[in-house]
């Protein structure tokens, strides 16, 4: 993983733990998304503490299958990624 550009190695990582996170317990998705609300001038005022629309699918186990990610840095230092998979529901 070494001799990856640095924006593959943290999108990569990124997805590692985002899809396994989602696998195990994707009520605790909302530990990775912060709420852009903003109360005044000040900062974000919270992270999420949970995701209302993680909570209402209608299964109770999900595997991901991932075939393929691509990651791409963009102009404003951000990293777009790309994912390709199958998924596995009861």
């Amino acid at each position: 993983m070494g001799d990856k550009p640095i924006w593959e190695q943290i999108g990569s990582s990124f997805v590692q733990h985002y899809y396994q996170l989602f696998d195990a317990d994707r009520t605790q998705l909302g530990a990775i998304y912060v709420s852009m609300h903003r109360k005044g001038a000040g900062p974000p005022s919270h992270y999420l503490s949970g995701i209302p629309c993680f909570d209402s699918l209608p299964f109770q186990k999900i595997q991901h299958s991932i075939t393929a990610q691509d990651h791409q840095p963009t102009p404003d230092s951000c990293i777009l990624s790309m994912v390709v998979g199958q998924l596995k529901v009861n």
